[in-house]
């Protein structure tokens, strides 16, 4: 069974926001669920071990987003 843990990125640290096994509820949340979110990792667990980890979402690709100001 696959666990995802999703935490969540901000100013003042990071907090864990989900663990579960719901894959789907994990693929529909973004840094704008969550108050003063910059980013949100998931971790995902098989028997015990980590076996896979990506970032969603940045300030960074935010700011690739916008036009520029001329």
């Amino acid at each position: 069974m696959k666990i995802y843990v999703v935490v969540s990125f901000t100013e003042d640290g990071m907090e864990n926001v989900y663990v579960g096994d719901d894959q789907e509820k994990v693929q529909s949340l973004n840094p704008d669920d969550f108050e003063n979110s910059d980013a949100l990792f998931v971790e995902i667990w098989e028997d015990g071990e980590k076996t896979d980890e990506y970032r969603v979402g940045s300030y960074e690709e935010n700011e690739e987003d916008e036009e520029p100001e001329n």
